[in-house]
């Protein structure tokens, strides 16, 4: 299948889903577009497209957590990509495994879910 037959918003992006092959845990979301698809097949690590930055990133290049893709799959409308991989230390900029560690209850609280891996301070540097 040719890249070009998945169906990129607007912008040129579509969503990609990545989940650990092993656990099935969803780790992140991030955007690609079709230059950071193709960077991720020739390489078998993530690429993605920032969209603040407007830059490719590749997914552990500051931390080291890279992740090692193991499948890719897209959905029956074409839009969204999931990834299933095999992932280096900490998924999340935070130091957590996940992105998704925040828990939001019916009450509107929040809970952190899960523990730092790494702290981000020492990998990243301060953030002002």
């Amino acid at each position: 299948m040719e890249f070009s037959n998945l169906k990129y918003n607007e912008a040129g992006l579509i969503p990609a889903i990545i989940q650990d092959a092993e656990t099935g845990m969803v780790l992140m979301m991030a955007y690609m577009n079709q230059a950071s698809l193709e960077k991720t097949f020739a390489t078998g690590e993530t690429w993605f497209w920032s969209r603040s930055r407007k830059v490719f990133w590749h997914k552990g290049e500051s931390s080291g957590n890279v992740q090692r893709v193991k499948e890719v799959f897209f959905d029956c409308d074409r839009d969204t990509l999931l990834f299933k991989v095999e992932q280096r230390g900490a998924a999340c900029h935070e130091g957590y495994r996940t992105c998704f560690h925040y828990r939001l209850g019916t009450d509107g609280t929040v809970d952190v879910v899960g523990e730092r891996i790494f702290d981000p301070d020492l990998v990243y540097g301060k953030r002002s």
